[in-house]
């Protein structure tokens, strides 16, 4: 029997040296290629902001104008911000929206928190009925849901009031969801040693797992701030009085063309202001919003 084994030959110095050449240049295409897709979808979704933003420092006809100017022909500075507030009570408009979004926040944070926690935890008859009727909630459009909406606040008194523009809108159905999935990770034997200290079952609620939510309540609440901020449907249909109006419908104002010469340099002013608060609050609380996402994958 023949003890020959054939040997392989290493590659050579050179050899390698393209390998890895050939590797790093591989490794560089791809880098090169998602930071230009990366590029690309930063531009399109920027752009629009950005024109939001210049045009605020525009002569109206500059707005509208078929050339697109990047820069201002005519810089006007803050003339379109101090018409803004010459023309409309624009302070009110701003207390309203702020009003609306923060209820609107701590009572879904609070109630989606209690009602995912009860669906994720506890097994009563009919609970998977009512959390699927819930899920089905999600997928209606709303625009489906306006009329009988507006007969129902309008049956109640409620229409042209705060009640009628900030009741609505206290639920939602995917803040019991996206707290359902995230409870799940909260361990049950945590749960139960309470129970053996006695503590009652809202104690519980309240003292643990609100705080173990955290993450998750701040990303729903940017979610819903986000939405109660920019919902523009529902206030016009149902505010007639301005000193009620919010932000979003306190824009169409500088924007009617029946009532007077539409002032777009004056609407695009608005329009940044009413986007601060919302890049703000993402500025600050954007680690939590993209933990809280992460962490509530769909479980159970």
């Amino acid at each position: 029997m023949s003890n020959y084994a054939p040997t392989l030959n290493p590659p050579t110095g050179t050899q390698f040296q393209q390998t890895v050449a050939a590797t790093r240049w591989r490794k560089r295409m791809t880098s090169l290629m998602w930071f230009s897709i990366a590029l690309v979808l930063t531009v399109t979704f920027a752009f629009p902001l950005y024109f939001m933003v210049i045009s605020s420092f525009k002569l109206d006809r500059e707005v509208l104008s078929a050339s697109t100017q990047l820069i201002p022909a005519n810089f006007q500075g803050l003339t379109n911000y101090q018409r803004a507030f010459d023309v409309v009570p624009l302070a009110r408009f701003f207390f309203n929206s702020a009003l609306m979004a923060v209820i609107d926040v701590i009572v879904t944070v609070f109630f989606s928190a209690l009602a995912g926690y009860g669906f994720a935890k506890y097994r009563f008859r009919g609970s998977r009925i009512m959390f699927l009727f819930i899920l089905i909630t999600m997928t209606v459009p709303f625009q489906i849901l306006l009329v009988p909406l507006f007969i129902e606040v309008r049956s109640f008194g409620w229409d042209d009031s705060y009640a009628g523009l900030i009741i609505p809108g206290i639920m939602n159905a995917f803040g019991v969801f996206m707290m359902r999935q995230f409870a799940y990770n909260i361990p049950d034997e945590l749960l139960d040693a309470a129970r053996i200290d006695g503590a009652s079952e809202f104690r519980i609620f309240w003292r643990i797992v609100f705080p173990l939510l955290a993450p998750a309540s701040a990303s729903l609440a940017i979610i819903i701030f986000l939405f109660s901020w920019n919902n523009f449907l529902w206030p016009l249909i149902i505010i007639k009085d301005q000193n009620l109006a919010p932000i979003q419908v306190g824009i169409t104002a500088f924007t009617q063309t029946h009532s007077a010469e539409p002032q777009w340099g004056v609407a695009m002013a608005v329009s940044t202001l009413a986007t601060l608060p919302v890049a703000v609050l993402f500025v600050f609380f954007q680690r939590y919003f993209i933990e809280g996402l992460l962490m509530s994958g769909i479980k159970g």
